[in-house]
């Protein structure tokens, strides 16, 4: 069993978002959400960072340092990939498939 925290789009409570940037979202096939996609967090050089598998309801979560992140899912239905630029805070990203 992976000791990986269930992915959900609450914040767990005492989140710190002062000195770190939180990047969540679903991943998306159209309108609908893909659970058990790979999703990969890759810094402003390309380089990966760190991975999770979207919950069933397709959401997922990282904590990251402010800068460059793109956020790119792989998945049966597809793959996609979303790009943004954080300070410290709570972004939302969703993944779009194609």
């Amino acid at each position: 069993m992976c000791g990986a925290p269930e992915q959900t789009l609450d914040l767990p409570p005492g989140t710190n978002t002062v000195d770190q940037a939180v990047l969540q979202g679903k991943v998306l096939h159209g309108a609908d959400p893909v659970g058990g996609a790979f999703v990969r967090l890759l810094d402003g050089t390309g380089e990966f960072t760190a991975e999770v598998v979207s919950s069933p309801a397709g959401d997922f979560r990282f904590y990251a340092a402010p800068g460059s992140w793109t956020v790119r899912a792989l998945s049966r239905s597809g793959n996609g990939q979303a790009s943004v630029t954080t300070a410290t805070g709570v972004y939302s990203v969703d993944v779009v498939l194609d």
